[in-house]
């Protein structure tokens, strides 16, 4: 098992006829995800790599039961394009775009919880169950399918944590990059409620930075899990004030810092780790 997406997910990319979209969509082809439509205003009756294209996500659902999409689209458009996935009827929404105004973030995070889907990002690389289905710009080729799940507020962390583990024989559940962004659809908490309801996933690992108050979140969530949850957070050398890579990487207050977010996660239960190589040299002392 997994969890959010499997071999069933069916999904529609918004944004498919832009250069990015274009290539994206065709990895996540060859990759083996069922991607079923496209939507691209004004294109509908063409088709890229053999997919349709429609004008509205709405059509595209009812003509190919899409459950799941991806927004690649500029920032300034991509609340609408949210907007118009969510009432559309997708269930699982991924949005790739950066920088995405704060009012519009928190537009989308309130609909969208009122419309029960599952927002993954702004800002976010997207999601993988190695073997089954990936949506966004992971790079499968160090995923491996197995017990461990991941979530992350970085994209590029995400692929290197899979890629240790792999090499160390240590397979994947999902791997998820929840999005850099200061306002994202989910917080890590709610992924850490979700792979501990998912009987696959072992242990899992997060990967935590400085900035906001998303790792808070998840220490009162540890204290409930019954699975080992390893805890890597970046940012030790980050002075206060100044923004470190994504939006929400930036110190505003002493809870919002590097020993901070290690200390109250370490008092939670969480097992927190300087490297990522300690989390495998854990995985092994427990036989996972």
């Amino acid at each position: 098992m997994a969890i959010l997406i499997d071999r069933h997910t069916r999904v529609v990319i918004q944004g498919i006829t832009g250069k990015y979209g274009r290539n994206q969509a065709q990895k996540m082809i060859e990759f083996g995800t069922c991607v079923v439509a496209g939507v691209g205003p004004g294109k509908q009756g063409e088709e890229i790599f053999g997919i349709p294209i429609y004008d509205t996500v709405k059509e595209a659902v009812e003509q190919h039961r899409a459950n799941a999409g991806i927004v690649y689209v500029p920032p300034a458009k991509a609340r609408d394009a949210a907007l118009e996935a969510i009432f559309g009827g997708v269930r699982l929404l991924m949005i790739a775009s950066e920088g995405i105004p704060v009012h519009d973030a928190m537009v989308i995070k309130k609909v969208a919880r009122e419309k029960g889907v599952w927002v993954v990002g702004p800002n976010t690389i997207g999601l993988i169950t190695p073997g089954e289905c990936m949506i966004g710009s992971l790079a499968h080729e160090f995923t491996k399918k197995g017990s461990v799940g991941i979530v992350t507020r970085g994209g590029t962390i995400a692929i290197e944590l899979a890629r240790i583990l792999t090499e160390a024989g240590f397979g994947q559940t999902t791997i998820i990059g929840a999005g850099g962004d200061k306002i994202i659809g989910r917080n890590p908490a709610e992924y850490l409620q979700e792979f501990e309801k998912d009987p696959a996933t072992k242990a899992v690992v997060l990967n935590g930075e400085i900035g906001g108050g998303k790792e808070s979140e998840c220490a009162h969530i540890i204290p409930q899990m019954t699975k080992p949850v390893f805890a890597y957070i970046l940012g030790r050398c980050a002075p206060e004030g100044k923004r470190m890579g994504h939006i929400g990487a930036i110190i505003g207050s002493k809870a919002e810092s590097f020993a901070e977010k290690r200390r109250v996660l370490a008092e939670a239960g969480a097992i927190v780790v300087d490297t990522p190589w300690q989390i495998v040299e854990h995985l092994k002392k427990m036989g996972i």
